[in-house]
């Protein structure tokens, strides 16, 4: 595929970190792109996880690390008003109740959201930058090999 994001086969570790947490997003994306709401909420075997989910959680994933503890700003809508007690599992179980489109925005605004503010932390950071995560100390290294896991 043309254009397909890769890290730098030679590069900083903040260029190599990035492009591959690109390259995971790129893919997750297209495995996504085209599918409909019930294709969305299916499983797979005794698994109750669904791609809807899946999608539910990582837009959550994403503004949790990046747009609450690394930018120190509020949580945006559905999360803010969600009870913080069970709030992981809440957010991809009520992935049900959404709509394709409505779970592709919700991703695609938490990643916009977490490359504008991870492009403007390691502009003026060193990747071994130390903030806090949950109330303990991370790194932005960290930070940057979670998102990619």
């Amino acid at each position: 595929m043309t254009g397909w994001p890769e890290p730098p086969a030679v590069g900083s570790e903040t260029d190599t970190l990035l492009g591959s947490l690109e390259r995971q997003r790129a893919t997750f994306a297209y495995k996504c792109a085209d599918l409909t709401g019930e294709q969305l909420r299916g499983t797979v075997g005794a698994s109750a996880m669904t791609l809807g989910g899946l999608l539910k959680h990582l837009a959550y994933m994403e503004d949790l690390n990046v747009t609450g503890e690394l930018a120190g700003h509020e949580l945006p809508q559905p999360w803010a008003a969600m009870p913080t007690q069970g709030r992981g599992e809440a957010v991809w179980r009520s992935a049900a109740e959404d709509d394709a489109e409505t779970l592709h925005r919700l991703w695609a605004d938490a990643v916009a959201r977490s490359r504008a503010v991870l492009g403007e932390v390691l502009t003026d950071h060193d990747p071994g930058t130390t903030y806090l995560s949950g109330g303990a100390p991370s790194t932005l290294r960290r930070l940057r090999v979670d998102l990619i896991e």
